[in-house]
């Protein structure tokens, strides 16, 4: 899918609304392109009877939709619906078919939790951060979520301070990432919860904080650094009022390294 891709089928005059990210499509190319990348947001918000009847009468596709209706009401796995829209127009390669099929064999042995989790990371990729932190806060109030994975409660926990730091929301990503540290008690979760406290309070207050941690020097040290390197980007002024935007860079690079 590298480079252009052609349209095989039909434009429609009126597009199909994909509540997940608040987006209009036009083609089935655009379909299928949001499909493949987000196979954690693929439900009934859009496989339903209206994506059906767009396919239909804007794309002039009946027979694809005669083959996804059957599967509307029992729908139960994403390859019911990926499959066909994908086959209508030999959308992937074989390479990037082998590699779909691997995401959904992992996706199948997740737990609902794990999978749910995704949703919301999905929903963070795509700018949808108010939405993905209603999945994350919904997850958290759910039990059994180290049984679906080990150390889920801190990535929830962890991303949901993330998606509050994206929208500047600083005191509750502040809390979140001290839950996330008092559960796996790593350096790394120590630090992004330092650089996210720095940023809304007074440098009394933090070394203040510091101190009744007993942060070693070495942490003290990283946090600085990721202050300096931030610094040296024109486009990040790291002053004491821009220490919240390097919080979301460096929340963001870690989110993106991590995979969590």
């Amino acid at each position: 899918m590298s480079g252009y891709i052609l349209c095989q089928t039909k434009k429609a005059r009126s597009p199909y609304f994909i509540q997940n990210i608040s987006t209009n499509i036009y083609t089935l190319e655009e379909l299928c392109y949001y499909l493949y990348h987000n196979i954690y947001l693929v439900d009934q918000t859009i496989i339903n009877e209206a994506l059906c009847s767009w396919i239909t009468q804007e794309l002039e596709l009946p027979r694809l939709a005669a083959k996804l209706r059957p599967k509307l009401g029992k729908f139960a796995s994403a390859e019911d619906i990926l499959y066909p829209v994908f086959k209508e127009i030999n959308y992937l390669t074989y390479e990037e078919l082998r590699t779909l099929n691997a995401k959904l064999s992992k996706m199948d042995a997740e737990a609902p939790v794990v999978r749910e989790k995704k949703k919301g990371d999905a929903l963070v990729e795509n700018g949808m951060l108010v939405s993905a932190i209603h999945v994350y806060e919904k997850l958290l109030k759910k039990e059994g979520l180290e049984q679906g994975q080990a150390g889920l409660t801190a990535q929830i926990y962890h991303n949901l301070g993330c998606a509050c730091s994206y929208l500047f929301q600083m005191e509750k990503a502040v809390e979140c990432f001290w839950h996330a540290h008092q559960l796996d008690e790593t350096e790394q979760s120590l630090i992004t919860y330092l650089l996210a406290y720095k940023s809304i309070r007074t440098p009394i207050e933090y070394e203040s904080r510091l101190t009744a941690l007993n942060v070693s020097d070495q942490v003290k040290e990283t946090v600085q650094q990721a202050l300096e390197r931030f610094a040296k980007k024109p486009e990040i002024p790291v002053y004491s009022q821009h220490i919240d935007e390097c919080l979301v860079k460096f929340t963001k690079e870690y989110h993106r390294s991590t995979g969590s």
